[in-house]
């Protein structure tokens, strides 16, 4: 018989390398960055449109004739709707008359002074309006435009709103 010859296995010289070879990975990156980057404009679509065009109109609100204003001037005299206060309790016993016959909600006063309006009398006006029973107090910002009319400058007392029909 033939002589049996044994199987010889071949050692590994070294352990096998598990190492991940960065320079490909690399590689494929940036080749698919470049390709976002020159794809992702063409993706963007562009929609025309046309905005009608608007005139834009400064009309001013209309006047409230329930509109309470009251001015005070650099001197301390109060004005309410243009008409002259005689004393501070005129002014408040006229605010009273005028507050009663609105709705809480309604009872509402702005005040408009001068730069040079001395502070302690603006804030015994604010007071007298909250004492004659005012629920919102306002200042105005702004001056009046030369020649516009406060709402109410006749001296009438305004009449309360109607109220509204039954449901």
């Amino acid at each position: 018989m033939a002589a049996h010859k044994q199987r010889q296995w071949v050692k590994p010289q070294s352990a096998p390398n598990s190492d991940i070879n960065v320079t490909p990975l690399v590689d494929v990156v940036l080749v698919l960055l470049i390709i976002f980057m020159v794809v992702t404009p063409l993706l963007e679509k562009d929609i025309e449109v046309r905005v009608p065009e608007t005139e834009v109109e400064n009309t001013p609100p209309p006047e409230n004739p329930d509109q309470l204003v009251v001015q005070l001037d650099e001197t301390g005299k109060i004005k309410i709707n243009a008409e002259q206060m005689a004393s501070p309790d005129d002014y408040v016993t006229r605010l009273k008359r005028m507050l009663a016959a609105k709705p809480k909600e309604e009872r509402i006063v702005f005040f408009m002074a001068t730069d040079k309006t001395n502070y302690g009398s603006l804030v015994a006006a604010l007071d007298g309006a909250k004492a004659a029973g005012a629920f919102v107090l306002g200042m105005a910002t702004e001056d009046l435009p030369q020649g516009a009319v406060v709402p109410g400058a006749d001296g009438a007392v305004p009449e309360a709103p109607p109220a509204p029909p039954a449901p």
